[in-house]
């Protein structure tokens, strides 16, 4: 762990980990008419609480010890911890995204994106004034 790190707190990881969350819920919102298709999301909370130094998503180790198993890319951390969303109403092409959900779900992580961003950068204004001498 840096001194940056530490000084930028969970506020990089937060933008990270938000920045992550929209991918998914815009692909849940884009496969809204997608038959089969099963909404996912992220768990804001339990990631950055699983995480014991702040700045880095460390990846869930998988193994496989069949040779029938699915290898598992582990640089992408967070596909491992997307859960499936449980479906309010049921659809009868499988579907399990419901559109107002996720789009509710995205607005709210937009703005709590834009938060962390703000966070993030009076941080940086903070440092860049120290450096200064301001």
């Amino acid at each position: 762990m840096t001194v940056l790190d530490n000084y930028f707190g969970i506020n990089a990881q937060s933008v990270l980990v938000r920045s992550k969350r929209a991918e998914v819920l815009a692909s849940n919102i884009i496969n809204a008419d997608t038959p089969n298709y099963k909404a996912k999301d992220l768990d804001f909370d339990a990631i950055l609480k699983s995480n014991n130094s702040i700045g880095s998503i460390k990846p869930v180790a998988i193994s496989s010890n069949h040779r029938n198993h699915i290898s598992v890319d582990s640089t992408d951390s967070f596909s491992l911890q997307t859960k499936y969303r449980i479906p309010e109403h049921a659809s009868l092409d499988g579907n399990t995204v419901d559109s107002h959900v996720e789009k509710g779900k995205f607005a709210e992580n937009a703005v709590r994106y834009q938060i962390s961003l703000s966070m993030l950068n009076n941080k940086i204004q903070g440092l860049i004034s120290t450096l200064k001498g301001e």
